[in-house]
């Protein structure tokens, strides 16, 4: 049954409240608090200005943006009304209030819904003498707007806004909520991946589903229609069963698994979901992260998702160019793949980035439905016709071709022959082996070499025992990757970047098909502080926290792969450049071995002189207390 006009109105005030907070307003009355931003309908008339412009009239809402400049938000109680409220909002509230001399009203805002259907959120900003839509990365935002963006469309006077940066904190938070609302309608974990895939795909089209239906079936049926027929269109409806919405057997549970659905649709809307999917962040895969990472059993399936920062830190430190061809063959949801994409769109006209995501981006994945979710990820990113297919990167591998006249490669299902590898760069993060008969990561390894040309670079995230460990680890050090290739770098992560999940791991940077000399210098790095702090079970960016290490060593990373014999100043525990040492008899390839200790300044001595002192003092008191009592 539909909610009555009076008690929608009602959720329509709260739902406004909510969201407001959640983006970062103070929501309370800035006539009774001096730092409140948010005055409600009664409210508003508690300001002498207002008071005497609007009368006894007033919106839903008026956001204090400065002493004279106003934000209207009005609301109606069902989804069909958005353009009567954003009407009502101009002409009777913005107009008026401009007409009384005092005050500007640069944004208005429609609101209408309700909690049972959802809410539809629209915002304009007034350019010259009208109000026009705003438009986030080429999509029309559907929720509400943060302080810091409206600052930016205030000073720049245009509704539009390019390479928006979505807040990553909000976004984590809205992942969380929804794999609550999720588990609350009765989704089971391991298919609210596939479950949130499907939305996502949904709501990245015009019009979204249906969500005013009272029928679950019909809803679902709708949903399944929509996901299947952006799949189909590119050629990829083969992957449609993986992420195909299943209703509960029991009808008795359809009420509350709709009642997640449509709810999570609003989540998504209120992050504006569309523009944020166009932005340079892989928002897609930060959803995956929080569902497989803290709500599924990643762990157990050998899942390992990498973090995007790290992937966007790897695709940086190769100089993926348009040219290359990229294969991460173990690629997951996809975090490499887009971010080699984002990093060639960044340089690349609209054509050439039309040939690379067509001809140079290839991806294998296991997992079917992990596959699926990987290539829901690239349709955002406008490559849905991607080369990411599901196999075993065990036996299937590329081998160079020409495809509609562009250099690329096709899958072939065994190694290339020499000279007709194609790869020129490799981006890896294989599952981590959790059992003897897994497949060890060296393995993976030695294996993405072969589908690549002599001088390509492969970067691999692999945990440390690979590079540390004897027998078979030791073996592969010696007799695979040094004598057939270069290493140029390795690289410690923090313990804690796969938390949850403990494993310590390295990257490694390496050259195809050129024998290490044992002259050649090797780049060791240790990044202790990688911008993510550990907090209330989860790794979170440290908002405006100082430069962190894989900011610092990028740079010189970088230009260490141009040039190995450039010069390159260490510091201890950080960074040094310096040949692999053969006499030892383990061979250990990681950073700890070759670093600096810190050098010992007189701070530090006199630093730990103190301490000493107050150690011996504390024992020597210690001490005589227990022989007084004892006498």
């Amino acid at each position: 049954m539909t909610p009555s006009g009076e008690s929608t109105e009602v959720e329509a005030y709260k739902f406004i409240l909510d969201q407001l907070k959640e983006v970062g307003w103070n929501t309370k009355n800035p006539s009774q608090y001096p730092d409140g931003q948010v005055w409600t309908q009664n409210q508003c008339l508690r300001h002498p200005e207002i008071k005497k412009t609007l009368g006894s009239t007033r919106p839903e809402n008026i956001v204090k943006l400065s002493e004279k400049k106003l934000w209207v938000i009005e609301a109606k109680s069902t989804r069909a009304q958005l353009a009567k409220a954003l009407k009502e909002a101009e002409d009777d509230y913005a107009k008026v209030l401009m007409d009384g001399g005092y005050f500007s009203v640069p944004l208005i805002s429609g609101v209408a819904g309700n909690y049972t259907t959802g809410f539809e959120v629209r915002t304009y900003l007034l350019v010259g003498t009208k109000y026009k839509p705003i438009i986030i990365n080429g999509k029309e935002a559907t929720g509400f707007l943060d302080e810091k963006t409206i600052t930016n469309l205030l000073a720049s006077g245009r509704p539009v806004i390019a390479d928006f940066v979505v807040n990553e904190i909000i976004f984590l938070r809205a992942a969380e909520r929804i794999n609550r609302i999720l588990h609350l309608g009765g989704i089971n974990k391991n298919d609210r991946a596939k479950v949130m895939a499907a939305l996502l795909l949904v709501s990245s089209e015009a019009p979204g589903p249906n969500v005013e239906s009272t029928d679950l079936l019909v809803l679902i049926g709708d949903i399944n229609t929509r996901t299947k027929a952006v799949l189909r269109r590119n050629e990829k409806v083969e992957f449609h069963p993986f992420i195909k919405i299943e209703p509960p057997t029991n009808s008795e549970n359809h009420l509350k698994f709709m009642t997640a659905i449509i709810q999570t649709i609003q989540e998504l809307k209120n992050l504006s979901i569309k523009s944020a999917m166009n932005s340079g962040t892989d928002v897609l895969g930060k959803f995956y992260e929080v569902f497989l990472k803290y709500g599924n059993g990643a762990k157990e399936i050998g899942i390992v998702l990498t973090p995007r920062h790290i992937t966007r830190f790897a695709v940086e430190a190769l100089g993926v160019e348009p040219n290359d061809i990229v294969l991460d063959p173990a690629c997951g949801t996809g975090g490499f793949l887009v971010a080699a994409f984002d990093h060639v769109r960044q340089q690349t006209t609209p054509t050439q980035i039309d040939v690379f995501k067509q001809h140079n981006l290839f991806g294998i994945e296991r997992e079917s439905y992990v596959a699926a979710l990987a290539i829901v990820n690239m349709i955002f990113r406008g490559d849905g016709r991607n080369n990411i297919v599901e196999a075993n990167c065990f036996t299937k591998y590329l081998k160079k071709s020409t495809v509609d006249g562009q250099s690329s490669a096709v899958y072939v299902c065994t190694p290339p022959p020499a000279n007709q590898e194609a790869v020129t760069r490799v981006l890896m993060n294989p599952p981590f082996a959790l059992k003897e008969s897994d497949e060890k990561e060296h393995r993976f390894v030695e294996n993405a070499l072969l589908n690549m040309r002599d001088g390509g670079l492969l970067f691999a995230i692999v945990p440390i025992s690979v590079m540390v460990e004897g027998g078979v680890e030791e073996k592969w050090r010696r007799d695979t990757l040094l004598t057939h290739n270069t290493l140029l770098s390795v690289i410690s992560f923090p313990e804690e970047l796969f938390y949850p999940i403990a494993n310590q791991t390295v990257g490694i940077i390496v050259r195809k098909g050129v024998p290490h000399p044992r002259t050649q210098s090797v780049l060791w790095c240790r990044i202790v502080n990688d911008g993510f702090k550990k907090s209330k079970g989860k790794r979170l960016p440290i908002p405006n926290g100082p430069q962190n290490d894989l900011e610092r060593v990028l740079p010189t990373l970088r230009g260490f792969l141009d040039d190995p014999n450039r010069r390159i100043r260490g510091v201890p525990q950080f960074i040094k450049k310096i040949a692999i040492d053969y006499t030892d008899p383990h061979l250990e390839l990681v950073p700890e071995a070759y670093l600096d200790s810190p050098m010992i300044t007189s701070e530090i001595l006199n630093s730990n002189i103190d301490e000493l002192v107050r150690e011996n003092v504390a024992f020597l008191i210690r001490n005589r207390l227990e022989d007084s009592v004892n006498d």
